[in-house]
């Protein structure tokens, strides 16, 4: 597995090697002891999650808060998607900025979101599954977000706006200046 680091500090791609053959593909989505080796901290996965997608569904930016923050694995089973995560740590080099990356089973792509990170996606597809692990379970109170057109941000989500499909919870979700850190 091939595992590099995003331009945010301590957010990774996992790029698993494939095995193929005329039955089919096989490879390893995740590695417990090898993600813990790149991210030099343990890691224990407590809940997983799966989202099925229509295209122009926009889910996020959501992050949990306090002690409920959560660390996650993501990576799509079918379809597309543009998948963004937005540093939240006052304390990181990498403070307020963005990741985006498309991920498909076809690129076999897996992002690592450390804890403290704001995190969505927008399908691309006709039909999306997404599957994340999480760190934490979740906690309704702990939930928080940004708005995902925040112009301090600035994110290119490559679509439409008009044509997105967001919830009226997602739609008023605050803006980055109003976040208290």
């Amino acid at each position: 597995m091939k595992i590099t680091e995003t331009l945010l500090q301590g957010c990774y791609v996992l790029e698993p090697i494939a095995f193929k053959d005329e039955r089919g593909l096989f490879f390893e989505s995740y590695h417990q002891k090898r993600l813990e080796g790149y991210i030099a901290k343990k890691i224990n996965f407590v809940q997983d999650n799966i989202s099925i997608s229509k295209k122009g569904v926009l889910r996020g930016l959501h992050y949990q808060t306090g002690i409920h923050s959560q660390a996650k694995l993501v990576q799509v089973l079918k379809g597309e998607v543009l998948d963004v995560v937005v540093d939240l740590r006052k304390e990181s080099s990498t403070f307020g900025l963005h990741f985006k990356l498309k991920l498909s089973p076809e690129n076999r792509k897996i992002i690592f979101i450390p804890k403290g990170m704001a995190h969505g996606f927008l399908a691309l597809t006709d039909e999306v599954i997404f599957a994340y692990k999480c760190d934490e379970y979740y906690q309704p109170q702990s939930e928080a977000g940004i708005l995902f057109n925040d112009p301090d941000l600035n994110i290119n989500w490559e679509f439409t706006e008009t044509n997105m499909i967001l919830s009226e919870k997602d739609l008023k979700l605050p803006l980055w200046k109003d976040l208290k850190f």
